[in-house]
């Protein structure tokens, strides 16, 4: 399957480098279209309607506001539309790409590495067009979860902004143990791994959070006060205002 992206941002750059593999790239920045293209050993078009033309499926990754001026472009051309724009809905997506196959896959960075989580949600033609190579095709990036388009707008605040807050807390981290007399890049490494092993633990072991939690706490011992601190400082209240104010008030 030969894919096409329109934008060469940071997500389109993630997505590649996952990948590994030659793709079709189109953006305003032609430098930029450039780079991307060289790096994969793709090619950047010089135009939204060449790569309509030449790929299988698009994959969307302009900025959501230039949704219809993208569609006008490409002038019906596009076999396959894989939309990956934030707040943007299924129906809109159809709207502008009339009689086509349309998918929606909200990504995270992760890709660049194989570790991305998709959020999927197909559109009224999925089945007329290349679904299954589709959901392989991103599969090959990550973990794909299927959701009811309505929840995917949650499902982003956990998945697609989840990798800037978890930064957040390794940064806290770090600076904290930097106070404590580590040098940083001690401290950088003892955090990511410590990160990247717990998330092991709990995906390949399949432990619950909590029980993972009570596991390492002693009762009295060092991780209980700890915990005790973060709770006292509200951290969880924190997280939940985050979730919330990426997802905005609800409907009514």
């Amino acid at each position: 399957m030969r894919i096409g992206l329109i934008g060469a941002g940071n997500m389109a750059a993630a997505l590649a480098r996952g990948w590994g593999e030659p793709v079709l790239v189109h953006d305003p920045d032609e430098a930029r279209a450039a780079e991307l293209a060289a790096e994969v050993s793709g090619e950047a078009v010089a135009s939204n309607a060449q790569v309509a033309e030449r790929a299988d499926a698009v994959v969307l990754c302009h900025k959501p506001a230039q949704l219809a001026a993208v569609a006008a472009d490409m002038r019906g051309q596009a076999k396959a539309v894989v939309s990956i724009l934030g707040g943007t809905p299924l129906a809109e997506v159809e709207r502008a790409y009339p009689d086509r196959p349309a998918y929606r896959l909200m990504p995270n960075v992760a890709a660049e590495v194989g570790r991305g989580v998709f959020c999927y949600a197909p559109g009224g033609r999925a089945a007329d067009g290349p679904e299954a190579e589709v959901l392989e095709l991103f599969g090959r990036l990550g973990t794909v979860i299927p959701l009811d388009e309505p929840l995917i707008e949650a499902a982003t605040a956990l998945m697609g902004c989840g990798p800037a807050f978890f930064a957040l807390v390794v940064e806290a981290l770090v600076d904290a143990g930097v106070r404590q007399g580590l040098q940083p890049a001690e401290a950088a490494r003892m955090t990511v791994e410590t990160m990247a092993g717990t998330a092991a633990l709990l995906a390949e072991r399949g432990l619950d959070p909590a029980a993972l939690r009570r596991r390492v706490t002693s009762p009295g011992g060092s991780t209980a006060r700890g915990l005790a601190a973060l709770e006292r400082a509200g951290v969880r209240s924190a997280l939940d205002d985050a979730v919330s104010a990426v997802v905005g008030p609800p409907a009514r």
